[in-house]
């Protein structure tokens, strides 16, 4: 875990990797859950008798379920003391280039893309990468765009 003393360091950081989560395994009772969750009961996720038939031979993850887990992989990369507040405030870009097969274990890498004031406080946008252990290409990308007011 990388841990930046407020804003100034965070600011210093930019353009850096700021590493890697913890590699965790995806369950097929988190994607039934989060089948339940959205209404998303398509066979390719919560079936494993019919997705064996399909074209990964297993279930795999819902793509948002994968970009769901990105607050919790990305606590696990880094954290900005002096903060009273972030919040989410939206993607500037989003792709799933590989399917995550049920029991696969992911992880993230965080690049630090620009910290700037805005929002009541200051708009930080990261590229986090979901990559598969395994996996020839990542699961997911996306450049997240956060709000952290001190």
């Amino acid at each position: 875990m990388r841990t930046f003393d407020g804003i100034p360091a965070l600011e210093a950081a930019v353009g850096e990797h700021l590493g890697y989560s913890e590699w965790h395994t995806i369950t097929q009772e988190q994607i039934d859950t989060f089948a339940t969750c959205t209404g998303d009961h398509q066979w390719i996720h919560i079936d494993p008798v019919e997705a064996a038939k399909g074209p990964f031979g297993t279930t795999i993850a819902h793509g948002y379920f994968t970009l769901s887990l990105v607050p919790m992989l990305s606590w696990e990369v880094y954290d900005v003391q002096g903060i009273g507040m972030g919040v989410n405030y939206g993607a500037n870009k989003l792709r799933f280039p590989a399917p995550v097969p049920v029991d696969s274990r992911v992880r993230a890498g965080v690049e630090l893309l620009e910290v700037t004031p805005g929002g009541g406080g200051y708009q930080v946008v990261t590229r986090v990468t979901i990559e598969r252990d395994g996996g020839e290409k990542p699961a997911c990308v996306v450049d997240t765009v956060s709000i952290l007011v001190p």
